[in-house]
């Protein structure tokens, strides 16, 4: 039952709204459930803006939205739009189960204002079928109180990684349970998000721009594993680093007894509520050398093949890119996505967020069309090349890149 049903009194006043709500353009949205803060939030606005249209909104468990949004394209049960995590809309536009969404996105006038990392993954065979919806930016961030007990500025940052290297080095010195430096270790998609912008930030690449050539056999993989490598042969990482899925990808930095990990912008309002007495600083993640890169992530806005409700969707998402839609995205967890409006939907917030969102701008995302069988597979040939690679012994660097290079190639040329 809806929120202006509620509170009537008497059945005829409940008579009375019932043909207000049958006329109403109501389309179906699923979002996965990392988007639960805002979500419901922006759909609750956009359906109270106006009588027109009307959001009916979803919330799918994260781990099962991208196999049951398949099942349910292929079976003809889909919603009309989805909130897609940006990286599956190639897939999903290759299999023919999207709309071309090529004439809307254009005729936006702050089209060239919007995500142009989120634009990339969204577009296939040059027509555009996701635009940019929610965005989240990998940063590097530092405990400012560990850096002070080390004797480091509190305030600086590093900015190469032989900076990184130095910082951490002092920060583990302080002895007990305190380490220098963290990362999941086991994770593919925490790894594809933090560890990959070094390597982009110092010149290298995984993929090709279309997705078709896999380069990972180059010195800037060998420089960054490595890189990795040594922190973790000389204890600057905890132990339980090595089989870390992604469950201490944020937690393990929350406890204060982090010095320096990579993260995402998700973390200052994460950090802020779990760790309001935390402090801390947020930078670029940076090259081998300096300069910087971040992975732009998030959801593209998807349409459904075959919909109806196309006009609804329209609204909802020129809602969304408005000022106040895109306000309420910031306050409740997500990045803006136009860079036009960016610092006013910003404003009044964690100063920290700007640096994020200049970093997400900037960012990168990785195109494929088999994504989740190169990286985010629990055992595919990504994370077992890091995990064998960062904890093993220098001779154990490139093996493990041309294994992954040979396996990662063979699914890319084995693709639809």
């Amino acid at each position: 039952m809806h929120k202006w049903i509620l509170g009537l009194s008497g059945l005829v006043a409940a008579a009375l709204a019932l043909p207000l709500s049958a006329s109403a353009d109501t389309f179906t949205l699923w979002t996965r459930s990392d988007s639960s803060t805002f979500m419901p939030k922006l759909v609750d606005a956009f359906n109270n803006s106006q009588k027109e249209h009307h959001a009916d909104l979803q919330i799918v468990p994260v781990n099962e939205l991208v196999q049951k949004y398949a099942v349910a394209a292929a079976g003809g049960t889909a919603p009309d739009a989805l909130s897609l995590d940006l990286i599956y809309t190639p897939a999903f536009a290759a299999a023919g189960q999207l709309e071309d969404l090529t004439d809307f996105a254009k005729s936006l006038p702050y089209f060239n204002a919007l995500s142009k990392a989120h634009m990339s993954v969204g577009t296939y065979n040059d027509r555009i079928y996701g635009v940019p919806f929610s965005a989240d930016g990998s940063v590097l961030i530092w405990n400012k109180k560990l850096f002070k007990q080390a004797g480091l500025d509190p305030d600086k940052g590093p900015t190469t990684w032989a900076e990184i290297r130095t910082d951490a080095e002092k920060v583990n010195a302080l002895g007990g349970d305190i380490k220098g430096f963290y990362f999941s270790g086991n994770c593919g998609g925490c790894n594809i998000f933090t560890f990959t912008p070094l390597i982009w930030a110092s010149g290298g690449d995984i993929f090709s721009a279309d997705g078709r050539k896999v380069t990972l056999d180059t010195p800037q993989m060998r420089d960054a594993i490595a890189f990795y490598q040594g922190m973790a042969k000389d204890k600057l990482i905890p132990a339980g680093a090595q089989t870390d899925t992604g469950a201490n990808f944020f937690s393990a930095f929350a406890t204060g007894k982090i010095g320096i990990t990579p993260s995402g912008s998700f973390a200052i309002g994460a950090l802020a509520s779990q760790s309001p007495d935390l402090e801390y600083g947020v930078t670029p993640l940076p090259g081998k050398d300096g300069g910087s890169s971040s992975f732009a992530g998030g959801d593209n806005f998807v349409v459904s093949k075959g919909t109806k409700k196309m006009e609804a969707v329209k609204a909802f998402l020129e809602f969304s890119y408005s000022l106040d839609g895109q306000k309420l995205l910031a306050r409740n967890g997500s990045l803006p996505i136009r860079s036009d409006i960016a610092k006013e939907a910003l404003d009044g917030l964690d100063s920290r967020y700007l640096i994020a969102a200049d970093a997400m701008a900037k960012g990168r995302t990785p195109y494929s069309t088999v994504f989740n069988d190169l990286i985010n597979s629990a055992n595919g040939p990504w994370i077992t090349m890091l995990n064998t690679a960062f904890f093993g012994g220098p001779d154990a660097i490139e093996p493990a890149i041309q294994a992954a290079q040979s396996a990662m190639q063979s699914i890319v040329d084995t693709a639809p």
